[in-house]
């Protein structure tokens, strides 16, 4: 379970974000299981042996990738199943696992989702405000809608059938994201007011944001809804990364 000689860490990103590598597939440590490396988390080994959440998955060095929930990460803490899985695959009993491992990575997680619609505010391609989003999205400028998780479901059933019309995709049952943060999170780290519905008005913007956004529906086993009119959030999968 070593790293690929090819598998660096830092691989140059393309000009959109997205690791050159996008789709290939990893191994979960903890499950076997494989999938997108832009649906897991890494884990990044410090030369000394300390596991710490590489959310980005750009840390140097040594790492695993689990496609696990919060809540079976924990367990597999406790069990001391992930301690055992890395000393195997690393050939070392020198690794140092922290007990709010798994309070790190969700902090972590949530961060890198930030910044990146951080990023896409800086650029222009985030819409925000409820009457906006309406307008922009009935004429199929939205190519990816999210909700905070404390927004009234008046308000969501009113851009989702606006985002519907937009996207020709009436009867379909399409609908934006629950995101797993509410609107004073999302408020503070954008700097804005009471921000509760958000819109993507590019597609190459929603797939950048769809892969922080996987990784963190997978690690709180949130159930993936479609955000935009091809599913570019992906499924939740797991995978190992050497």
């Amino acid at each position: 379970m070593r790293n690929p000689q090819h598998d660096t860490l830092g691989s140059p990103k393309t000009e959109t974000g997205a690791s050159p590598e996008k789709g290939s597939e990893r191994r979960c440590v903890l499950t076997g299981q494989t999938g997108s490396r832009d649906t897991l988390l890494r884990l990044a080994i410090s030369p000394d042996g300390e596991v710490l959440p590489d959310a980005h998955a750009k840390a140097p060095g040594r790492g695993a990738w689990i496609g696990v929930s919060r809540v079976e990460l924990e367990e597999a803490i406790a069990s001391g199943k992930l301690k055992g899985a890395l000393s195997r695959g690393f050939k070392t009993g020198a690794i140092a696992i922290a007990d709010d491992l798994p309070g790190q990575a969700q902090i972590a997680l949530e961060k890198a989702f930030l910044q990146r619609l951080g990023l896409e505010m800086r650029s222009g391609r985030l819409i925000l405000g409820s009457d906006r989003i309406r307008d922009d999205a009935r004429m199929g400028k939205v190519f990816a809608l999210y909700h905070a998780a404390d927004a009234s479901e008046d308000g969501c059933k009113k851009l989702d059938q606006a985002y519907r019309v937009g996207m020709d995709a009436e009867g379909s049952g399409l609908m934006g994201t629950r995101l797993p943060l509410d609107r004073e999170a999302l408020s503070v780290a954008l700097g804005r007011d009471n921000v509760v519905h958000l819109g993507l008005a590019d597609r190459k913007s929603a797939e950048r944001v769809a892969i922080p956004l996987g990784r963190l529906q997978t690690f709180l086993g949130a159930a993936n809804v479609a955000g935009t009119s091809e599913d570019v959030s992906g499924q939740a999968a797991a995978g190992v990364s050497a």
